[in-house]
């Protein structure tokens, strides 16, 4: 091969890879709290996902940890399903806007435990049966017993492998400069490493064919 007209390599464990044009779409994987026994409960009561999630926990009482927007969004549209909706903060103020405090705040079926954070999630695997949180405060321990848990503190973009070689914006995601190209030539990217807002598969699909019929359009060019 010709590395001259194929000025990208890609490796991938012991092999290596020439190319014109690259797509990334390595996605973003959720923070999670590593509070105690959450592997155990990990998909089997304590989801980062309330959109895949939510509609499994129909009449259940559940709780959100998380101050910020999608804490407060996540809340809300589970109130479409749950009885019943605690949010807990590890502090009294929010990262929200107010805008989505507000709405929060207004919905009958979402309650507060501010100055809390999570110790341990309770029950055998396959049995989610509640939570531990520590008061902020006071220190004191509290057994919060409830149905199902989501963890709404954020999303980690997987673009460490990068090494400054792709413009990032101030959280590690993927800044798109003309449509799906980035700033570099030939590199384009899609889904969860670009989309901060929707994350969910079919708009990460969706944005996939973007940057497929993209990259095919470049190569036809040069």
């Amino acid at each position: 091969i010709d590395t001259s007209s194929h000025p990208f390599k890609v490796s991938v464990g012991k092999e290596q890879f020439l190319t014109k044009s690259i797509i990334i779409t390595t996605g973003a994987e959720a923070i999670w709290l590593d509070a105690g026994n959450e592997d155990k409960h990990k998909g089997q009561g304590i989801s980062t996902c309330a959109t895949c999630d939510g509609a499994f926990f129909k009449n259940k009482e559940v709780i959100v940890v998380g101050g910020g927007d999608s804490a407060m969004e996540e809340a809300t549209f589970l109130t479409r399903f749950c009885s019943k909706v605690t949010i807990v903060n590890r502090r009294e103020e929010l990262r929200a806007s107010q805008i989505m405090a507000d709405r929060a705040r207004d919905n009958s079926k979402i309650v507060w435990k501010l100055n809390r954070v999570v110790k341990e999630w309770v029950g055998e695997q396959g049995n989610f049966e509640g939570v531990i949180l520590t008061n902020t405060v006071t220190n004191e321990d509290e057994l919060y017993k409830c149905d199902g848990a989501f963890i709404a503190i954020g999303h980690k973009p997987m673009t460490n492998f990068l090494d400054g070689q792709i413009e990032l914006d101030d959280h590690g995601y993927i800044v798109p400069k003309k449509n799906t190209m980035t700033n570099v030539p030939g590199i384009f990217a899609a889904g969860d490493v670009v989309d901060t807002r929707y994350r969910q598969a079919i708009t990460a699909a969706g944005m996939g064919c973007m940057a497929a019929i993209d990259a095919e359009k470049w190569l036809e060019e040069i």
